[in-house]
């Protein structure tokens, strides 16, 4: 089993937090404007990328439920709409095969994706299953999606292989170890800032071992 990446989105539904590990392929730099400090170690964008030539586009949040392949669609869209190489985005592999680059959607594109599945799947359990069932995860032919949702509202998405049980209690270690430690109780990190992470050195590398230090991590 593998493990790719880690989404951290607060209550107002901002990415705060990004990691991977096992992506083929690197995410891609955001545009100028949409670069948050913090969230991830991804090099600051020129503002000559910004106005490069780009075509891949996304409708928002809601569009990507538009028809029945929405969990296809977050991969299509994630891999910039490729047909080939598999989970070029998302990737279960290390070191991929392209040398030009990062392609697909941007990082903040990517992770609107995320968070419109997570929110739009989460509520279709309620009105389907009541309010008493929970949307935990989902799982694709690719990838497998894993949700652990705090009372006060921060979501803890982690993709991983299709073939993993549920990592729910992985992200939930996340949250009662190192999250608490080093962000909860670190006066010099701003929560619900909508202007930065809440990145700092000592969280990115506990979240590294202790996901490295996992059975399933993979290689």
């Amino acid at each position: 089993m593998t493990i790719f990446s880690l989404y951290i989105f607060d209550r107002h539904c901002e990415c705060i937090y990004y990691q991977d590990w096992h992506r083929t392929r690197s995410a891609r730099p955001p545009p100028p404007p949409s670069f948050k400090a913090g969230v991830h170690r991804l090099p600051p964008p020129s503002s000559q990328a910004q106005h490069g030539n780009d075509n891949t586009t996304t409708t928002g949040r809601e569009s990507i439920f538009s028809d029945n392949n929405n969990r296809s669609s977050l991969q299509s869209q994630i891999n910039g709409g490729g047909s080939g190489g598999g989970m070029n985005g998302l990737g279960s592999g290390v070191g991929g095969s392209s040398t030009r680059g990062p392609k697909g959607l941007p990082f903040d594109e990517e992770a609107k994706l995320v968070y419109g599945v997570i929110l739009s799947l989460r509520n279709m359990v309620k009105k389907l299953s009541g309010r008493e069932e929970a949307f935990t995860s989902y799982s694709t032919s690719q990838y497998k999606l894993h949700l652990y949702e705090t009372i006060t509202g921060y979501k803890f998405v982690l993709l991983s292989d299709p073939s993993s049980d549920s990592l729910r209690f992985v992200l939930r270690q996340l949250y009662v170890g190192p999250f608490v430690d080093y962000v909860v109780r670190n006066p010099l990190v701003v929560m619900d800032s909508r202007e930065e992470g809440i990145d700092n050195d000592q969280f990115r590398a506990a979240v590294d071992r202790h996901m490295r230090g996992l059975s399933m991590f993979g290689t």
